[in-house]
């Protein structure tokens, strides 16, 4: 059997070069991401990395129109455009939101539910690396429990889980949302084209490698990334009004200790007197999965909504 090739970029549509950190997951996703949706694309992004990543005008990193906005605004920044381009006759024109999790999880959360919940023809993709690492590393409801960042740091670790927005997202009972990981390209760029050909309000939440972050040597972001797949800490799934398929299997247990053990946010969990902590991420973990099996054993049942 010919291996298929639909990761390959076709239509480079960013520029060489970029000031992003080495390893980072923004320059891959956009590539990928631009790749698919073309030229004919209006960005729009909140204060993130990727608003840095991106350079300053009149320079853009992207070969497409991109509108740069507040923190909190994003969803109602791009509702404005496509009201815009709708006027004009360009519907075809996909506008996507680019941002981080503090700008989705938290500051954005409000706007983000409205345009969800009018149902704006708006594509969302949120890089989720789990901090504010713009800014300096501070705790988000994004950062997973047990880890060490610059807010947190005098308490030793985030002793609360993270929000589940994969959840919040599909009770707007929405056309198509779907979780992503740079280590599965195929999976993720076949999500994208996904998103791209559906009407409406979507959203692809996609886990965010970050070195200076998550503290570990840049040329490990994707081993770092397909672990996070392969032990169920970031499980690859879609939402189609409500209904959740599972979109990779791991076919066997990897404990989160392999995927936790290579960042140094997590160093505290490793202590000899914290193991029931990492004991008890891998309890959350498993509890997680089983949950999203039986969302999806609920396919074809009929859901509120």
């Amino acid at each position: 059997m010919i291996p298929s090739m639909d990761f390959l970029i076709k239509n480079e549509q960013v520029f060489s070069g970029a000031q992003s950190c080495r390893g980072c997951g923004w320059s891959l996703l956009v590539r990928h991401l631009a790749d698919i949706l073309g030229p004919d694309t209006v960005y729009v992004l909140p204060a993130s990395c990727f608003s840095i990543i991106s350079g300053p005008y009149p320079m853009s990193e992207l070969k497409a129109s991109i509108v740069h906005t507040v923190f909190a605004a994003a969803p109602a920044t791009a509702t404005g455009v496509r009201a815009a381009l709708d006027r004009e006759g360009k519907k075809a024109t996909t506008v996507a939101i680019l941002a981080g999790d503090g700008g989705t999880f938290d500051i954005g959360l409000q706007a983000l539910s409205g345009a969800a919940a009018r149902g704006e023809n708006i594509l969302y993709v949120v890089n989720n690396n789990g901090a504010y690492m713009n800014t300096g590393i501070q705790t988000s409801t994004a950062t997973p429990y047990g880890a060490v960042t610059t807010t947190n740091a005098g308490e030793d670790y985030k002793k609360t889980w993270p929000k589940d927005l994969m959840g919040i997202i599909a009770a707007h009972n929405l056309p198509y949302a779907a979780t992503a990981s740079l280590a599965f390209l195929e999976d993720m760029r076949q999500k994208i084209q996904k998103a791209k050909a559906t009407e409406g309000f979507r959203l692809l939440m996609i886990d965010g490698p970050c070195p200076p972050g998550h503290k570990y040597e840049p040329s490990q972001s994707i081993q770092v990334s397909r672990l996070a797949v392969e032990t169920k800490l970031f499980p690859l799934f879609e939402v189609v009004r409500q209904r959740y398929k599972i979109s990779y299997w791991p076919q066997k247990s990897v404990p989160v200790a392999e995927c936790l053990k290579h960042q140094g946010r997590f160093k505290f969990l490793f202590l000899p007197e914290n193991k029931p902590l990492l004991d008890h991420v891998q309890e959350h973990t498993d509890e997680t999965w089983t949950r999203l099996i039986k969302l999806e054993k609920m396919e074809g049942m009929e859901l509120v909504g």
